[in-house]
């Protein structure tokens, strides 16, 4: 859901970065752009004016009310980066998390470093930089960003929904069936969307007091279909229904703590496997029991959102702002996946294995874009880096995808920039849902 800031508190990155406050959100949107912090930046902070240098600034306003949340998890990458494979994502992290604080001579210096690493981050997107847009040191960074990393323009669409409102967040395909299956925020519903492209309600928005759909997966078992769902204020549940909309269970995490299902995957032997952005964490569901476990990782993850399972069924793959860590479902190892030189693995918001490699729509490092992945044998080094899609009109809010064959098809539009607490704020800016389609390598 969003243009991917790091700093979308009320909107995704992968889904929906769905966030509190302005990191624990994201992309990647996703984190999955512009939330409501943006839109405040905008409304009550003067812009600096062209030319003007931002360390002559006077008088900044009073620090954000999350100032000591962020600069806890400013003090938690600090202490991780040496660690992490992916030097950019943690001094784009970092800038970001700076210019929030209205830290903006510290903020451009990160941004500075990290852009030369010529890793793909693209802040011209991203509303965390908002306000240095007129500057000449930032316009600079820009240009040789968008030298570096030049236009792809090779999907092609489609198909497209009727209804504008829908602001989609999840995709996902049956290949038994030959259909797809696209989740609703704003309208709390799941549709489908036939071989011809008629799109037709799965689950009507009005049957099952859903909250806002966002990650949605078919079983491989049984052709049932599994969601996340959940509300910018913690509420959340993982549902189940069979092929035919009929709701089979619903379920949510014990306790009163604040949770934010966003993306998950499906194992063979019924497992469903979820990211929690509000929790930061990834959660192992048991279908039989009922039962919701956290899985335990080697480091702290910084608004889970894109998950993907590996072909062999005990592989798994989770994005968060920092990175993807690698998971041995058997033995429980995990560890960050290195992107290797010029390439991140920052603020995936729909993830997906595909022979051997991981693709990823990332809208957490700026600008969004579509990116191939190949990787070693052991799943724990990017070998080689592919930009499918990168500033074209089929990159304008992306959020996920799903596979069929060797095409890729993702939500272009979101339009979950236009949502505050699950509700269209402008719908004169609402346009049709168009689905993209990409050939992969």
């Amino acid at each position: 859901m969003q243009s991917n800031s790091y700093f979308w508190p009320l909107t995704r990155g992968k889904k929906r970065q769905v966030r509190e406050t302005a990191i624990n959100r994201g992309w990647s949107a996703i984190a999955w752009f512009t939330a409501i912090l943006s839109l405040l930046t905008v409304v009550f902070v003067p812009p600096i004016a062209a030319g003007q240098d931002p360390e002559e600034i006077k008088g900044a306003p009073a620090e954000p009310t999350d100032a000591q949340e962020i600069a806890e998890q400013i003090a938690a990458v600090r202490k991780l980066q040496p660690t992490l494979p992916d030097r950019g994502a943690a001094l784009y992290f970092l800038a970001a998390a700076k210019q929030h604080l209205r830290e903006t001579r510290e903020a451009l210096a990160l941004l500075k470093e990290c852009l030369a690493l010529e890793e793909g981050f693209d802040p011209s997107g991203d509303p965390a930089f908002l306000e240095l847009k007129s500057t000449k040191e930032f316009t600079t960074l820009v240009e040789t960003v968008h030298r570096d990393f030049p236009v792809m323009a090779q999907a092609r669409e489609a198909f497209r929904t009727t209804e504008k409102d829908l602001i989609p967040e999840g995709l996902a395909y049956d290949a038994a069936r030959n259909i797809f299956y696209l989740s609703s925020l704003s309208r709390r519903k799941i549709v489908e969307i036939g071989r011809d492209g008629r799109v037709s309600d799965f689950v009507p928005a009005d049957r099952f007091g859903l909250l806002p759909v966002l990650g949605i997966r078919v079983s491989p078992n049984d052709g049932t279909v599994w969601a996340d769902s959940s509300t910018d204020g913690g509420r959340t549940e993982l549902l189940h229904f069979d092929a035919a909309g009929k709701l089979l269970g619903r379920f949510k995490p014990e306790g009163s703590a604040k949770h934010g299902f966003n993306d998950l995957v499906i194992r063979k032997n019924g497992e469903v496997i979820t990211t929690d952005s509000l929790a930061n964490a990834v959660l192992r569901f048991d279908p039989a029991a009922g039962i919701f476990t956290a899985l335990a990782l080697h480091r702290r993850l910084f608004y889970p959102n894109g998950i993907a399972l590996a072909e062999d069924d005990h592989t798994l793959y989770v994005a968060d702002n920092l990175g993807v860590v690698r998971l041995d479902l058997d033995g429980g190892e995990s560890r960050d996946v290195d992107p290797g030189p010029r390439s991140t693995l920052a603020g995936v918001d729909g993830l997906y294995w595909y022979k051997g490699g991981l693709i990823g729509i990332q809208n957490g490092i700026g600008s969004p874009r579509v990116a191939s992945f190949h990787l070693s044998s052991d799943g724990l080094r990017v070998t080689r880096t592919a930009v499918l899609e990168n500033r074209s009109n089929f990159c304008i809010l992306p959020t996920t995808g799903a596979i069929r064959g060797s095409d890729f098809f993702f939500i272009a539009n979101s339009q979950i920039d236009n949502l505050n607490n699950d509700k269209v704020m402008d719908v004169t800016r609402l346009e049709v849902i168009r689905i993209g389609v990409l050939r992969l390598p």
